[in-house]
């Protein structure tokens, strides 16, 4: 079964974020198309990015680098939920994109956003340029949550509805059908980078 996660992209400490992940990480588990798995980016604090080498090269320096790597590399597809800072996508948020290269390719990838009257959509807006750099390919169904302080309950959990159920359910079901598409192109990218890498070994290996 391929492996979706559900990845909190806040990291703020009162933060709304891992309510509403958790709500979608249940949607997700009924759906049934994924293994769901939850990734929380204030865990996993990654520094701003400190590696010397270009991510395509990956030549991690940092064990950090080299944990969150293994992390986006078991991955088939991702759901970014996200808040929206200043009209843009969050600094930790772009700060994980561009620590890596070839594990996020062919890769679909969904948004479920949040804020006050704009419901956190020009952050997607800005976060889907940036996913395609790498390859990604975001799903246009979406799910936006507009003045989330009304959806959060006295015991701090997220009340969804119909409406953000729906949402949820119709991009579940558009990244299992992108995912699908897409498992033979991540099967040749991942074929080829093994190849490159054997190829420059052996040559090192000859000049040796």
């Amino acid at each position: 079964m391929p492996r979706l996660q559900v990845v909190i992209g806040s990291t703020r400490p009162e933060r709304v974020g891992q309510r509403i992940a958790s709500w979608f990480e249940e949607r997700a588990v009924a759906h049934g198309a994924f293994e769901v798995e939850l990734v929380d980016l204030k865990e996993l604090d990654l520094p701003m990015m400190n590696e010397q080498n270009l991510p395509r090269l990956r030549r991690y320096e940092h064990d950090h680098t080299r944990a969150w790597s293994a992390t986006v590399e078991r991955a088939d597809a991702f759901a970014f939920v996200t808040p929206e800072y200043n009209h843009g996508l969050t600094a930790p948020v772009k700060n994980a994109i561009d620590y890596l290269h070839h594990e996020w390719q062919y890769k679909p990838v969904g948004f479920v956003s949040y804020g006050g009257v704009s419901a956190g959509t020009r952050a997607v807006a800005m976060l889907k340029q940036v996913v395609t750099a790498v390859k990604m390919f975001p799903v246009s169904q979406t799910v936006a949550i507009p003045f989330v302080s009304q959806f959060i309950e006295d015991d701090h959990k997220f009340a969804s509805n119909h409406t953000f159920d729906a949402a949820a359910a119709e991009m579940l079901d558009e990244l299992a059908r992108v995912e699908t598409a897409l498992a033979p192109l991540r099967r040749t990218a991942s074929n080829s980078l093994f190849n490159g890498s054997t190829s420059a070994t052996s040559k090192a290996s000859t000049k040796n």
